[in-house]
């Protein structure tokens, strides 16, 4: 595993964005962060790294667009958005459900709820590193920081 296959920064699509909670935001400052700071990410084919990631949705597809540190284009490639969907819509709710019950719930609660959360959010990054499979390698932990920004990606109001 090469030191250069990973990214170096990453933008994401900001134009559907209307608004983003103080916790939204924070997550996606966070996952930001850690993903610079530690990744792995090889596309597919014969590019050096590292790379510059543009992600966003376009016509319910998600795209990577793969650039060099200089923001010259390398390589693009799309992923259905309806495989997430689902799991996204989940993830979102019982987020909701922990930040309400971070506010009045006991220990107890809140960890129950936050088991949840982290379930269904490992359960997307296992369903990115398999649609991924053939267009890009990643470990499980880019995967999980890439899922949280797919997720910031999906809020639109």
């Amino acid at each position: 595993m090469s030191g250069n296959q990973r990214i170096v920064d990453i933008f994401l699509d900001e134009r559907t964005v209307l608004r983003r909670s103080p916790q939204v935001e924070h997550e996606r400052r966070v996952a930001i962060y850690d993903l610079l700071e530690e990744n792995h990410f090889a596309p597919v084919g014969d590019f050096e790294g590292p790379y510059n990631l543009h992600l966003s949705i376009e016509e319910n597809r998600l795209v990577f667009d793969v650039r060099t540190p200089t923001d010259g284009p390398l390589t693009k490639f799309t992923l259905p958005v309806s495989p997430f969907r689902s799991i996204i819509k989940h993830y979102f709710m019982v987020c909701e459900s922990y930040f309400e019950a971070i506010k009045t719930a006991p220990p107890s609660r809140i960890e129950t709820i936050d088991m949840g959360r982290r379930a269904l959010h490992n359960d997307g990054s296992t369903i990115l590193c398999e649609r991924l499979a053939g267009k890009a390698d990643i470990d499980m932990e880019t995967a999980r920081r890439l899922f949280t920004l797919i997720c910031v990606l999906h809020i639109r109001a």
